[in-house]
């Protein structure tokens, strides 16, 4: 058997040839996994690079050299018995460019953070004279390396004015339009010693297919050995184990690979979550000689089969998604990573995320090709709660040279991450990189590249030949936006997979309502962070939306003024208070999801899928995001929540008329009584209104018309339109809020202790709109159940106050905790 030693403690960090601040900091205690920022943080050597403008101040932390240095003496004296034939340092990850010694015997050098290394350390572990050798591991600055790459390549057309392009490494940590610019460096995943004899596996990836009729389930794991210089003339017996079912090869002398193909009768399908079960298989994978085992290989898989259906029609050329035969209505959301810092996330930060995704009704999140391929707590996640996953290659928003040597680590990293991924049955579709084929085409490249290559290699040659090579069981898209087809524009809106910014960037989120894509795989509305979360980042006296600290965790272009923009078309043009600002800036992104998600899922099957932009943030800061970067949820993702449901009701526009659509995204028939009212704003009283009996096929969409009667408003600044018997009510309103004839609020409260909850009674006695309670401004770690309630005059709704209990009940009902739009745009009283 293999013996492993985690090299995880006793580290520390020294700046290599320091100069300025670096100058004032000598050798430090260093966690592993972790980074040189979070180490200095923990030392109180640097100031939180989240809080206030502090990020500005850091810069030189990614000019600078870092050395991370641990002693091996202890792991000698366990390894060097001669038990093992071989003695690897085995590291996950590394950021980015370093250097390894043993002994003061170099070992290695990297130069990709998304890779993992493996390093031969036998002899320097061992070497005479060497009592207790340490383990240096030299990080060079990020920022020298980029920049000489740049220097030598020539400089290539990106979205920001970074080097980030020029080295293989989290591109966001450079800065994006969300996120702060905070270059590091150091051993950011695990770091281990493995001893080990005659062979070891090297990889297993496991392909998985289905009969047409779904009777047999086949699994090829195609194995990998390595052997020593003793263990070359071995045989060596291979195994794997699923389902009761064993199967077996010998490896002759010299021979390293081989495929085990196991066959599974009758296998329960995995199915993304709203279509059924999702079943994980123990794989198991040993290699012996003899009677004894040397190593052994473990995951779970499932029995599935995706394809992406792309048929050319009178529109254009659809898009789905199609599991196990059927076409899944994707309700997505796109995945940044959870931290600048990745070191932090760990597997209980993952579960908690992916669950907010999944009570939110998203059921694919795709990995944006600007952060990381992430670690296999979120394939696994995913793969246990049923959330598909599509997997961008790491390119995004930059030309790409394609000269080595980079060349050779992009095509090694695709590699390892389509061999380590190949197991989780979450893991859908690859997709070559994030809007560069856009950019090639609509952004100015071609002018400034003049024929230069560009990344085109790698999307449309390199990482379709990886994928047909290790993967072919997964489909593989050029880019995102793509539209397939020769010569159609990458995001022509009837093709393929659409990315919608005009919306935010340049017009009202109603703009939805005239798009037709066929799949949006990027689309959003930005607000700030929960009050919680802004707060305990900025220490702006007073807090306003045009403070410094406010200010900084804005990184979007003109995205204050764009904001600004937004509630001047819905809530008129006046000077805003913080109070107002922050609340309204958060109804306006939930509502413009809300009308994007609606308009698009009401189109189905034309269009088959949405991934909203984004569910996650990297920090706390003003963004499109549903969770924001502390983890609490703001008001977006309730509206996420609600139009994801698997039964919903949608009210949009029918030339001068309305309609409703109901989606019924289940397996059964929906049979249900729709009632349409013309409503009285102020007082809720019916002044006209259609009852009609409908049935909704499974997995369908129904047009119901509303007569004009009904649809079409006397005073559509004092009249509103709503949808019962359909899921949650759908409201209509004529006119945009600066023009409704909104009441004063008017409403009986109460509260009652439950346990350690707090339950808050709100009962009606005008039409309150958008209610919410902002009961993180009370208790930080408190958050509610419900949020953007819309009540009638005499309805009432009870919010539930997770870990409320000891709330002064006065606070609870009062501004700016409990509130509605009524607040700020009432007319009268």
């Amino acid at each position: 058997m293999s013996t492993w030693l985690d090299l995880h403690d006793g580290w520390s960090l020294t700046p290599v040839a320091p100069t300025g601040r670096a100058a004032d900091i000598g050798t430090v205690p260093a966690t592993v996994p972790g980074c040189v920022h979070t180490d200095l943080l923990a030392e109180g050597l640097i100031e939180d690079p989240y809080l206030d403008d502090n990020e500005n101040r850091l810069a030189w932390i990614g000019r600078g050299d870092w050395r991370y240095t641990r002693s091996l003496a202890g792991e000698r004296a366990a390894l060097t018995d001669g038990a093992a034939e071989r003695i690897d340092l085995v590291c996950e990850g590394l950021d980015t460019v370093a250097t390894l010694r043993v002994g003061g015997r170099e070992v290695g050098r990297t130069f990709d953070m998304h890779r993992s290394y493996r390093f031969d350390v036998t002899e320097a572990l061992v070497q005479e004279g060497e009592e207790a050798p340490e383990l240096d591991v030299e990080f060079a600055s990020p920022y020298r390396y980029a920049e000489e790459n740049r220097e030598r390549t020539g400089p290539l057309p990106g979205a920001y004015d970074e080097p980030y392009q020029y080295i293989r490494r989290m591109a966001c940590g450079f800065g994006w339009d969300w996120g702060p610019t905070l270059v590091t460096a150091g051993i950011w995943r695990p770091i281990r010693l493995h001893a080990w004899s005659t062979a070891r596996i090297v990889s297993v990836r496991p392909l998985v297919s289905l009969s047409e009729d779904h009777a047999t389930g086949v699994v090829r794991a195609h194995v990998e050995v390595e052997r020593t210089d003793a263990g070359h003339d071995e045989p060596l017996a291979l195994t794997a184990s699923i389902a009761g079912e064993e199967v077996a090869a010998t490896l002759g002398a010299g021979e390293t690979t081989a495929v085990l193909e196991a066959t599974v009768a009758d296998p329960d399908l995995w199915w993304p979550r709203g279509h059924g079960d999702r079943p994980l298989y123990g794989l198991r994978v040993t290699v012996a000689v003899g009677d004894g085992v040397l190593d052994t290989w473990e995951r779970r898989i499932g029995f599935r089969r995706v394809e992406v259906n792309e048929e050319p029609d009178e529109h254009g050329t659809s898009f789905a998604l199609r599991v196990n035969g059927r076409d899944v209505l994707i309700r997505g959301a796109n995945w940044i990573p959870d931290d600048t810092f990745p070191s932090r996330v760990d597997r209980d930060r993952y579960r908690t995320r992916i669950d907010q995704a999944r009570e939110a009704g998203v059921n694919l999140l795709r990995v944006w090709g600007g952060g990381i391929y992430e670690s296999e707590d979120f394939y696994e996640l995913c793969s246990e709660r049923g959330v598909l996953v599509w997997q961008d290659f790491l390119f995004a928003c930059a030309a790409y040279p394609e000269d080595e040597p980079l060349y050779s680590e992009v095509e090694a990293e695709a590699r390892e991450a389509v061999t380590r991924l190949s197991a989780h049955p979450s893991l859908a579709v690859w997709c070559g990189n994030n809007e560069n084929l856009w950019g090639h085409e609509d952004w100015g490249w071609k002018e400034e590249l003049d024929g230069r290559p560009w990344g085109a290699g790698y999307y449309l040659d390199l990482l379709p030949r990886v994928v047909a090579e290790l993967d072919p069981t997964r489909p593989y898209l050029p880019g995102s936006p793509y539209s397939p087809g020769e010569g159609v524009h990458p995001n022509a809106p009837g093709h393929g997979v659409t990315h919608l910014w005009d919306v935010w960037n340049e017009r009202d989120y109603t703009v939805y309502r005239e798009h037709a894509p066929r799949f949006a795989a990027e689309f959003g509305y930005q607000a700030p962070p929960t009050h919680a979360t802004l707060r305990a980042t900025v220490t702006d006296e007073p807090l306003t939306p045009t403070s410094p600290g406010v200010r900084h965790h804005q990184k979007a272009i003109d995205g204050q003024d764009k904001l600004a923009r937004g509630l001047v078309a819905h809530f008129g043009d006046r000077e805003w208070g913080y109070d107002d600002w922050h609340y309204l800036t958060q109804v306006n992104q939930a509502r413009a999801l809300t009308v994007g998600v609606g308009h698009f899922r009401s189109t189905w099957p034309y269009c088959t899928g949405t991934v909203v932009w984004q569910l996650n943030d990297c920090w706390p800061v003003t963004s499109w995001s549903a969770v924001d970067g502390a983890g609490r949820r703001k008001p977006l993702w309730y509206a996420l929540r609600r139009v994801h449901a698997d039964r919903v009701s949608v009210v949009r526009p029918a030339g001068e008329d309305v309609e409703v659509v109901l989606g019924n995204d289940t397996d059964l028939m929906w049979e249900t009584e729709v009632t349409v009212a013309r409503r009285e704003i102020v007082t809720g009283e019916v002044l006209s209104s259609v009852t009609r009996s409908v049935r909704v096929e499974p997995r369908g969409a129904l047009r119901v018309p509303v007569p004009e009667g009904v649809g079409r408003a006397g005073d559509p600044t004092a009249e509103v339109l709503t949808v019962d018997g359909a899921g949650e009510r759908a409201w209509w309103f004529f006119s945009r809020d600066r023009d409704l004839a909104y009441r004063k609020p008017e409403f009986d409260g109460e509260t009652q202790t439950f346990g350690s909850d707090l339950r808050v009674k709100v009962r009606a006695r005008v039409l309150l709109r958008d209610l919410v309670l902002n009961v993180d401004r009370i208790d930080p770690e408190a958050e509610t159940d419900s949020a953007l309630v819309t009540l009638l005059p005499g309805e009432s709704h009870t919010f539930t106050v997770f870990g409320g209990a000891g709330m002064d009940p006065e606070a609870v009902l009062s501004l700016p905790v409990l509130r509605c739009v009524n607040d700020t745009m009432a007319t009268s009283s």
